[in-house]
């Protein structure tokens, strides 16, 4: 029986160590921050998981938005589907509040003409509580983000 229990608690937390898209809004990921709103294309739209929805840019740049895990997370892996990005920068906070933003990177996207720019990035030092997405640049007046992936672990509940 001792032995079963050893299994059992191993297999539970393989499970909560499991690899997931930690950006998910059904992995409890939530926009809470955005410099613009369209109707249409709300910034809900970068993490809902669905490839035809997308959030869109209504102006000037910089552009920003915050995306919460309620949760302590190691990302490994971001990858960044947009169009329209030249500039962008991405800080991280472990904070229990969106404060205390760390620069941790940033990127000269390449312009893809008819298509999306789909940028991945392996991470290091990975450690979050939030991500804060700053668009610096465009090459055209408005910019999309089609889709947030964080590919990563939930180390541990906020409390």
């Amino acid at each position: 029986m001792k032995q079963y229990s050893a299994s059992l608690v191993i297999m539970v937390q393989h499970f909560k160590m499991r690899k997931v898209d930690l950006c998910l809004s059904s992995e409890g990921a939530e926009v809470i921050l955005a410099t613009s709103s369209d109707e249409t294309h709300p910034p809900e739209n970068m993490i809902d998981g669905n490839p035809e929805t997308f959030w869109t840019t209504t102006g000037m740049f910089p552009q920003e938005f915050i995306i919460c895990f309620h949760k302590h997370v190691r990302i490994e892996r971001l990858v960044i589907q947009s169009y329209f990005v030249r500039t962008l920068r991405i800080e991280k906070s472990t904070s229990k509040e969106p404060v205390d933003f760390e620069q941790w990177i940033e990127r000269d996207l390449v312009h893809t003409e008819g298509q999306l720019q789909n940028e991945e990035i392996m991470a290091r030092d990975g450690h979050a509580t939030y991500l804060r997405f700053i668009i610096m640049s465009a090459f055209d007046h408005f910019a999309s983000v089609h889709s947030i992936s964080a590919e990563g672990t939930a180390l541990s509940n906020l409390s």
